[in-house]
């Protein structure tokens, strides 16, 4: 009869065997964000789908903080990532990753002050002051820290959790600016005509996937196939409802228009894009 010590050892590793991906399996992943918990409900539909459009198993995985998040997709361990196209510009260049499918449209952002301080007349004004935003990797608060090229006079950043916050505190006083999406800034500042902007973006790709080296030419196709395909609309209702998408269709995505926006992670740990950096090492 096993003793009680080794039934729990025994009991540990089958649970272990349980919930991690086998070896063979393709890992699908994406950022956390926020309260979200760890979203399964809309990103495991999406790896359920693509295993049976590509005849593999895909199993998505969480990870519950960014930095969590940025070491593991440095290192390689996810083959389908959603994200954001700077992360994803790096994963062409260090971790020959192609992208796939995106969403629509650009991502843009504004640097604003309020319209009654005077002091604050142009971008360069806010060396070394505080600015509202949400942390880094943010890609409205890289924006910002890409204006400036000497990192040691960039602004100091009061971390905000949403857009609306970096707005907000702003117009409060507990900063000097802000940076946002265009989108936000301009329904924010709708009707009130408090703030004005010093630095419009001219943006950057959507959102989209990215697959890696694992997956063939033909598994890459298919999964275009699938994501483009009208039925996909219904199988992935929650995940395109979640990020306001449903009426909107995803589009091919090629690598000539991701090219070079990796450069907004240039100061972020991890990320130097210098040619001798190994992506793999922690």
């Amino acid at each position: 009869m096993l003793s009680t010590a080794r039934s729990r050892s025994l009991f540990f590793v089958a649970a272990l065997s349980l919930s991690a991906p086998a070896a063979a399996d393709y890992v699908f992943s994406a950022p956390p964000r926020g309260e979200g918990g760890d979203e399964s409900d809309v990103y495991q539909p999406i790896a359920e789908y693509l295993s049976a459009a590509i005849g593999k198993k895909i199993v998505y995985r969480h990870s519950d903080n960014w930095l969590t998040y940025q070491n593991e997709m440095r290192k390689g361990t996810y083959d389908l990532v959603f994200d954001g196209p700077h992360f994803l510009s790096w994963r062409i260049e260090k971790l020959q990753h192609e992208p796939l499918v995106k969403f629509p449209g650009k991502l843009a952002f504004v640097v604003i002050t309020r319209k009654d301080n005077d002091r604050i007349q142009s971008v360069s004004n806010l060396a070394g002051r505080t600015v509202c935003g949400m942390p880094a990797p943010n890609l409205a608060t890289l924006t910002l820290y890409s204006l400036f090229d000497n990192p040691a006079r960039q602004p100091l950043v009061r971390e905000a959790k949403t857009f609306k916050q970096a707005y907000e505190d702003m117009i409060a006083g507990k900063c000097v600016g802000a940076a946002l999406r265009d989108a936000a800034f301009n329904k924010l500042d709708k009707g009130k005509n408090a703030a004005n902007v010093l630095f419009h973006s001219k943006g950057v790709p959507n959102q989209a996937f990215s697959a890696g080296p694992r997956f063939t030419a033909e598994d890459k196709q298919k999964i275009v196939n699938a994501m483009l395909a009208p039925e996909a609309k219904v199988k992935l209702a929650l995940f395109l409802d979640r990020f306001n998408m449903k009426d909107k269709d995803l589009l091919p995505a090629s690598r000539a228009e991701f090219e070079g926006v990796a450069l907004l992670l240039k100061d972020t740990f991890g990320f130097d894009l210098a040619a001798n950096e190994d992506p793999a090492r922690p």
